[in-house]
């Protein structure tokens, strides 16, 4: 039997796919790329350089050229699930602040950084054994996937583990001020002209509201085994 060579999932923010992306790339011994890491990246740069958000072209622009590098972590002991390199600067917890959180779907909604950062994750899929995880990866990104799934929790569940998060990294917010965040990142990301957050058609609905990321790792491996 041969299990999914290349896996997809997707979600909206805070929904868990990440971890769950995560563990299941460890457990098949696959990549894992997480591309929110990506748009991230191109969003922390624009913000660095001064490049006006609302400006598509400059930011288009730099999604074009900017040198991005996403590897495994390398003896880093701080709860990281992957390393991103930024011009050879080790960028991956200033990819997860505030700041950036505020400003990334704008630019994820361009459809020239769409395309130019689609360009990249399709290069890393052809090698196969990978999970990799976003908003399009089963519509757009890479519809022919061998395995697709769609993680969904309730925005007071997500918002809750969004603001855990934050407090573990010493970050002063307010659950309200997340959750309230996370509902404008989900008009954007649900209404965006350039591949909608949706489900694809094939895709296996994992709706974990009320459950641990480890059983929700146990039903995707569930699901990964029925696949093969």
């Amino acid at each position: 039997m041969t299990r999914p060579l290349v896996i997809a999932i997707d979600g909206p923010a805070a929904s868990g796919k990440s971890t769950l992306g995560y563990h299941l790339a460890r457990y098949l011994n696959y990549l894992y790329l997480d591309t929110g890491a990506l748009y991230r990246a191109v969003t922390l740069a624009a913000l660095r350089r001064g490049i006006p958000i609302e400006d598509e072209a400059r930011v288009t622009a730099l999604a074009e050229s900017l040198p991005i590098e996403v590897r495994p972590p390398q003896g880093e002991d701080d709860g990281r699930q992957y390393t991103v390199l930024l011009d050879g600067e080790d960028v991956t917890w200033a990819l997860r602040t505030p700041r950036v959180d505020r400003a990334v779907s704008p630019v994820s909604a361009y459809p020239g950084v769409r395309a130019a950062l689609t360009r990249r994750m399709r290069e890393i899929a052809r090698r196969g054994s990978v999970v990799m995880v976003g908003r399009d990866i089963g519509t757009v990104v890479l519809p022919d996937a061998d395995l697709k799934l769609y993680v969904v929790a309730s925005l007071d569940a997500r918002a809750r583990r969004r603001f855990l998060d934050r407090l573990a990294q010493g970050k002063q917010v307010s659950l309200e001020e997340v959750r309230t965040d996370l509902a404008r990142r989900d008009r954007i990301d649900s209404s965006r002209e350039a591949a909608p957050l949706r489900p694809a058609a094939d895709a296996i609905i994992l709706d974990n509201t009320n459950l641990t990321a480890e059983e929700t790792f146990r039903e995707a491996e569930r699901l990964v085994r029925e696949d093969c």
